[in-house]
C-alpha cells in the first residue's frame, strides 16, 4: 500500500491537483459552473475533487457511505460548510431524497473512481436521472476492469500483489486463493472483481439506460498517476484507442461526460 493511502491530507491534495488540472477543464468545455450551479459527488471520498470545484463557487453535495470519511471532508473542508456552499452526507445514493436530503436537483454529478465498485451499475445510471436539472450531465473517471492493475492492487500490503499487472484476469479461483496466500483482504478485492467494468460495457449501459455520450477521452497513462508516481499523464495511442476490447488492456483510466438522450 502506499504512503498516500495512509495520509489522508496528501490524499485530498493529490485529488484536489488532479482535478483542477485534468477533471475541470474536461468538464468546463461542456458545461459552464459558477455560482449558481450546483454540483453532486457520489462517492466524495476524501473530499479533493469536491474542493476543486467549490473554488469555482458552486453550491456542493458530498455523498459517502464511509462516515469517517465524510468526518475528514466535513473538517477539511469546513469553511465552505459555514459558509453553505457545501453539504456532506453519510448514506447510501439510493437512500438519499433528492429534495430533503440533496436540496434539489444538479447541473453535474461526479462519479471518480466510483462506478467500478458499483453492484447494479444500471441501477444507479438510472437513479441519477432523476437528480439532474434540465441540462445536467455526469461526469465518469474511472479505470476499465482489464487495465494492468484494474483490481486496484494497489492496496495490496505484499511487494509482489501490489505490483504485479493482470494478475486479477486470472480464473476467479485462482485469484482468490493467491489473495488468501498473500493474506490480503480478500473480500474487499473480490467485490470490486465482481464489479469491474470495462468501455464497452459503460458504453453499453449508458445507451440502454438513455444517456448520450457528449465527450470521452481515455487515457494510456492515467492523468492521477502524475501526482501518485510522476508519471506524465498521455492520452490513449490512436491506433489503441480505436480497436475494441484490445484497448481495455492498455487504457489506465476513462473519462466520460453523459447526457440524457433527446
Amino acid at each position: 500500500m502506499f504512503e498516500f493511502h495512509i495520509n489522508r491530507d496528501a490524499y485530498h491534495q493529490l485529488l484536489h491537483n488532479n482535478a483542477v488540472e485534468q477533471i475541470l477543464p474536461f468538464v468546463l468545455r461542456e458545461i459552464m459552473i459558477g455560482p449558481q450551479s450546483r454540483v453532486l459527488e457520489i462517492g466524495s471520498g476524501d473530499g479533493g475533487n469536491l474542493s476543486a470545484f467549490l473554488t469555482l463557487g458552486c453550491t456542493a453535495v458530498g455523498v459517502e457511505l464511509d462516515p469517517n470519511l465524510v468526518d475528514f471532508t466535513s473538517e477539511k473542508l469546513a469553511s465552505y460548510i459555514r459558509q453553505g456552499k457545501l453539504t456532506m452526507l453519510s448514506k447510501d445514493i439510493y437512500d438519499a431524497d433528492i429534495e430533503q436530503d440533496l436540496g434539489g436537483k444538479f447541473d453535474l454529478v461526479i462519479l471518480k473512481d466510483v462506478i467500478e465498485h458499483i453492484h447494479d451499475q444500471p441501477k444507479l445510471f438510472r437513479r441519477m436521472k432523476e437528480m439532474l436539472n434540465e441540462r445536467g450531465m455526469i461526469f465518469f473517471g474511472f479505470p476499465p476492469w482489464q487495465m494492468p492493475y484494474g483490481g486496484h492492487q494497489q492496496i495490496c500490503r505484499g511487494k509482489l500483489t501490489s505490483k504485479m499487472p493482470w494478475y486479477h484476469l486470472l480464473p476467479r479461483s485462482w485469484y482468490r486463493r493467491i489473495l488468501e496466500k498473500n493474506k490480503e483482504p480478500v473480500e474487499v478485492l473480490m467485490e470490486i472483481r465482481d464489479t469491474g467494468i470495462s468501455i464497452e460495457k459503460f458504453e453499453r449501459i449508458a445507451k440502454e439506460t438513455g444517456y448520450q455520450t457528449v465527450k470521452k477521452q481515455l487515457w494510456l497513462v492515467n492523468p492521477v498517476y502524475e501526482h501518485k508516481f510522476g508519471y506524465r499523464a498521455r492520452r490513449q495511442l490512436p491506433i489503441l484507442r480505436s480497436i475494441p476490447w484490445l484497448r481495455n488492456f492498455f487504457t489506465t483510466c476513462a473519462y466520460y461526460l453523459l447526457k440524457p438522450a433527446g
